[in-house]
């Protein structure tokens, strides 16, 4: 579409993809990142880059730890206030999963300022610091610069006391695997973008999108936590893959048990979904198994557990004894105890780390 015909009500036509469905594939970022010279990490950095964690962790003191994060992407709504907050609020996320308590955020704004009315644009930045408000996040600045299409985000800080840092590498044998959103949000941003999602398929998006996982910081200090992460861009196979692989676990998944977005399956259904899902896919398929499933079901689960998730749920792996305590941690933060959608065990003999969706 010609840049002077794009509509600036309609700002998913500013953009080649949305929200972290326009994230680099996973099977690109590790080529990219193992480019990148090694570097000695001091002790005090208690996460980096090993395992491709959700934020940075850094020890200050015996009791305190700094969490430090950045997201940002292109918009995954029209509405340009919805689009701010979604974006804040999944930028957020990621010191939530780290067990910590966001702090102090600072803005990522670019914008294709002469072509972007500026009521439009001054949405989008009180749409995430409306979300920063509500989180208690004191936002104290940013930085903007003039780009083809709209990029909206946070850098974010927060704190946690290192005792109660969760990565995603700690999951064990027997775990249960807690997720705290329904997946699908992908597959209505995409019928969004084509005009195919209504009223009523857009509300539970935008309010499972804006819903803050402010469970984390609770999670944290649960010892029977033993790993966290939160499901975006990559879907929940490529997140869950991240936390088998340093553990050297099989995660068992139960797609009944699986929560996703009612009208999501209609649409998959219909052969509407993003790219971004293909190129995840394409990542990492080879680690998950379907051959359980009946064979009509297959590439509906492949779409739905491949579907980049904006802002999406915490997936906690916990011991079964903690399952209540977590379940009750999700409730009391966002009125719903989460779904109990699978299980951690050992690979067979011989086996490798994966998935296996029954």
């Amino acid at each position: 579409m010609n840049e002077h015909a794009r509509d600036p009500q309609r700002l998913t036509q500013w953009a080649h993809g949305g929200g972290c469905g326009c994230k680099i594939a996973p099977a690109v970022l590790q080529e990219l990142l193992a480019r990148v010279p090694a570097h000695l990490a001091p002790p005090e950095l208690l996460v980096g880059t090993a395992t491709s964690d959700d934020a940075a962790v850094y020890r200050l003191r015996d009791d305190l730890a700094l969490v430090a994060t950045t997201d940002f992407f292109t918009p995954v709504v029209d509405d340009a206030f919805d689009f701010g907050a979604i974006a804040a609020t999944n930028a957020l996320s990621d010191v939530y999963a780290m067990g910590g308590q966001p702090l102090v955020a600072l803005a990522l704004v670019g914008m294709p300022i002469n072509q972007l009315p500026q009521p439009v644009i001054a949405r989008v930045l009180e749409g995430g610091a409306t979300v920063c408000r509500d989180a208690g996040v004191a936002l104290a600045g940013g930085h903007s610069i003039d780009t083809v299409e709209p990029i909206y985000g946070l850098a974010a800080i927060g704190t946690v006391h290192p005792d109660h840092v969760k990565t995603n590498a700690g999951a064990q044998v027997g775990d249960v695997l807690v997720l705290g959103k329904p997946l699908g949000v992908g597959v209505l941003s995409a019928a969004l973008k084509k005009g195919l999602l209504d009223a009523d398929g857009y509300a539970p998006m935008r309010r499972w999108t804006t819903l803050l996982n402010r469970a984390g910081a609770t999670l944290g200090a649960l010892p029977g936590v033993h790993a966290m992460t939160d499901v975006t861009g990559f879907g929940l196979a490529g997140h869950l893959l991240e936390m088998c692989r340093p553990a050297g676990l099989l995660a068992q998944v139960d797609t009944r048990a699986l929560p996703v977005l009612d009208i999501a399956r209609a649409l998959v259904r219909q052969g509407i979904w993003t790219g971004a899902s293909g190129r995840n896919w394409a990542s990492y398929g080879d680690a998950v198994d379907l051959s359980a499933l009946p064979e009509a079901e297959r590439a509906l689960w492949q779409t739905l557990v491949s579907d980049p998730q904006t802002s999406g749920g915490l997936l906690v792996a916990c011991a079964p004894d903690a399952l209540d305590a977590v379940q009750a941690a999700f409730a009391a933060a966002q009125g719903t105890p989460g779904w109990v959608i699978g299980r951690m065990q050992a690979p067979p003999p011989e086996g490798a780390p994966g998935l296996v969706l029954r």
